[in-house]
């Protein structure tokens, strides 16, 4: 629930007119949110001047005052990051520390969602991760056998992965371990589940800037979709709820790589309208 102090409220108004679904109205000069439609967004906390929204729903020791020289980044210097950022298929046999984990969970967790659903999970894969990776190749030998003897017309354009997943498989029965296609031997795996797609892959985006921020490198495994969809087991593993679906599965380490410089891209597709 949503509470506003009456004795610190100065009725400025301005919660009112930043309230997506209008649950706020002014009582004798003073704001009282009537939490019938509220969504619990927070945007009431956030825009007071005073200080006097609280909500009871969530822990009020995370909210932070705004600091400018601590919460602002020049936008260039930003957008370099961005450009600077490289998928990572080298990874150093290092672990990755608790607190750089919860870091990279923190921005997920922080990013918004569709009218505030806040349905992202996140599931660390760490101690059981060659357990995960057994499983995954095991799936993905499935799938490439099954495509591999029904070629056609609407599988052919899925043969070469096809014979890259039983070359794996192939590699992991031989104990190639120093040929690991799918964690490249990361030390880490948070697989990311959400309600929404759309949620889930917004969260997973602002997770992998904050795991570059950290020293980190990220590889977005396709693979693992492919060797966790459809499949009880690995929703079973990973704990997923029935309502939610895997979104992405972010392999995570520190890189054994190093970059100079950004690389070019297409030119922007943009209608002006």
């Amino acid at each position: 629930m949503m509470k506003v102090d009456k004795e610190k409220c100065i009725g400025c108004g301005k919660c009112l007119d930043d309230c997506l679904v209008n649950d706020i109205l002014m009582v004798e000069g003073k704001a009282k949110i009537k939490n019938k439609i509220c969504i619990n967004c927070g945007h009431c906390i956030a825009i007071c001047p005073i200080n006097a929204v609280s909500t009871t729903e969530y822990n009020m020791d995370e909210v932070k005052e705004y600091n400018e020289e601590k919460f602002s980044i020049p936008a260039d210097n930003l957008l370099n990051f961005i450009k600077f950022r490289r998928t990572i298929r080298q990874f150093k046999k290092k672990k990755v520390e608790n607190n750089k984990i919860m870091k990279i969970i923190e921005a997920g967790r922080f990013t918004p969602t569709g009218s505030n659903q806040q349905d992202v999970s996140f599931t660390v894969v760490k101690d059981k991760i060659s357990e995960f990776r057994e499983l995954i190749l095991k799936n993905l030998n499935e799938k490439g056998k099954s495509i591999l003897s029904n070629l056609g017309p609407e599988t052919m354009q899925f043969k070469k992965y096809a014979e890259i997943w039983t070359q794996m498989y192939q590699e992991y029965q031989n104990e190639s371990v120093h040929n690991d296609r799918l964690f490249f031997e990361a030390p880490l795996v948070i697989v990311v589940s959400a309600n929404s797609t759309v949620n889930g892959s917004l969260a997973s985006s602002n997770m992998e800037l904050m795991a570059n921020a950290l020293d980190l490198g990220v590889l977005f495994s396709g693979f693992t979709l492919r060797g966790a969809k459809d499949k009880e087991e690995v929703r079973e593993f990973l704990n997923i709820k029935e309502t939610k679906e895997i979104v992405t599965a972010l392999v995570i380490g520190y890189p054994d790589v190093k970059y100079s410089r950004t690389v070019p891209r297409k030119e922007a597709d943009i209608s002006w309208n």
